[in-house]
């Protein structure tokens, strides 16, 4: 009987999940515009690829990707080069915006009636970006053919090994991202723009993320403190491994579930203590 009913949840659990799903796909289709806009928006390690490289030029008579050192950081422009595509990457399906998309939402009364349903609202949030990242993904791919267009020596194949890791980094980059800008987010129960502290969140984001610069760069003390800060987790790990960077996987992979289930518990208490102020508030 127990077997019985777990498997009818777990079936009533899969049409729900396929549901809302094929709900928030069809919605991101309405704005493929608006996506093709949001992963150009995400250049930003190409900027960042092309300034490197102008402070990396190789010595005479050196190929780059033949020994030329970049800067010192023991990366080459070869090296260089594919590391900021697969940054580029990674920063497009581990992105997460439910603390705009929950603030609007708050502010415009649409959350009461998403309290009232018997699904836990984050998961509309979780099934939005999912679908997102869905519809986002030809882009992505075009423009990295774009990229291997104008530079086909940086072309390459991952093992498969590789590519089942970083998929595997890029899912947990995601769920911590989700996770933190979940616990902003609901800080909407207590103020009406949490958006304003995801902005100062971003600052520490954008540098030790390994967005802009690899963490190579860094001292040596500012490369320490920042892997113990989940930022190097959401970009430069996923793209490390892509590249075939040396990169300590296991280890890595510890400190991202590690964070995770940091932010989980936080995440739910947070949002029964929010849930009962907000339904306090409109008794």
């Amino acid at each position: 009987m127990r077997i019985w009913n777990l498997g009818r949840r777990l079936h009533h659990g899969g049409r729900v999940a396929r549901a809302l799903f094929s709900s928030q796909y069809a919605l991101m289709l309405e704005y493929r515009a608006e996506t093709a806009l949001w992963a150009l928006s995400g250049l930003l390690p190409f900027i960042m690829l092309g300034i490197w490289s102008q402070l990396a030029v190789p010595p005479a008579g050196l190929e780059p990707g033949h020994g030329a050192e970049a800067g010192g950081i023991g990366l080459d422009q070869l090296q260089l080069s594919r590391y900021f595509l697969c940054a580029f990457v990674a920063r497009q399906f581990s992105v997460a915006w439910v603390v705009y998309a929950f603030e609007e939402d708050a502010l415009q009364g649409r959350l009461s009636p998403y309290l009232l349903q018997p699904l836990q609202p984050l998961w509309r949030y979780v099934a939005a970006h999912l679908a997102e990242q869905v519809t986002r993904l030809p882009f992505v791919v075009l423009i990295a053919a774009v990229f291997f267009l104008l530079q086909p020596a940086v072309l390459w194949i991952p093992s498969p090994g590789r590519i089942v890791a970083t998929v595997l980094a890029i899912w947990l980059a995601f769920t911590i991202n989700f996770l933190l800008q979940s616990c902003i987010a609901i800080l909407c129960f207590w103020s009406e723009r949490a958006s304003a502290l995801e902005r100062l969140l971003f600052i520490p984001y954008l540098f030790l993320s390994g967005l802009v610069a690899p963490l190579e760069v860094f001292p040596p003390a500012l490369r320490a403190a920042a892997h113990w800060t989940p930022f190097p987790y959401m970009v430069a790990f996923p793209a490390q491994l892509l590249a075939g960077q040396p990169v300590p996987i296991a280890a890595s992979f510890a400190a991202m579930v590690g964070w995770i289930s940091l932010l989980l518990p936080i995440t739910l208490l947070l949002w029964r203590a929010g849930v009962r102020r907000y339904s306090a508030m409109g008794a």
